[in-house]
């Protein structure tokens, strides 16, 4: 390697840092949410059993109301996951655009912000959508101490 490329990529690869931290927290955000959301299709599946036992009882109204909560926060959550993925899918074509506007010489400083601007607005979507999560759980766990 040259020492004009060596000195051209030190400062890319210092760049893609920040970037490169970004997919790895948004990694363990990611694992939160999938771990909630199977937790949470358990939980289903098992309210769901209780709930053919406990047909026409007084009961089932509430296992219905807490089933309900369950299947709102499950597409909350889909969307909450979706969003982090999109999150670190736009990091990596970020650090791609990085490399290639190094390699190649090519001005790509409005795409690299567009990129930057839309993964974080995807990443304030998975957050909204998480704490939307947390309320409802809140409201489910009413239901059940209610019960």
């Amino acid at each position: 390697m040259s020492t004009s490329s060596f000195t051209t990529l030190v400062p890319i690869l210092q760049l893609a840092i920040g970037p490169v931290i970004l997919i790895s927290g948004v990694g363990l955000l990611l694992l939160t949410l999938t771990n909630r959301f199977g937790r949470m299709v358990d939980r289903s599946r098992l309210l769901a059993r209780e709930l053919s036992s406990h047909v026409g009882m007084p009961q089932s109204g509430g296992l219905h109301s807490q089933i309900d909560i369950l299947h709102r926060r499950a597409g909350i959550l889909r969307f909450s996951i979706l969003c982090g993925a999109t999150t670190v899918l736009m990091v990596a074509v970020l650090i791609l655009v990085l490399f290639l506007s190094a390699l190649l010489r090519w001005e790509a400083g409005w795409l690299i912000i567009g990129l930057f601007c839309f993964s974080q607005l995807a990443l304030i979507g998975s957050m909204v959508a998480f704490i939307r999560d947390m309320n409802l759980s809140l409201d489910a766990f009413r239901l059940e101490i209610n019960r």
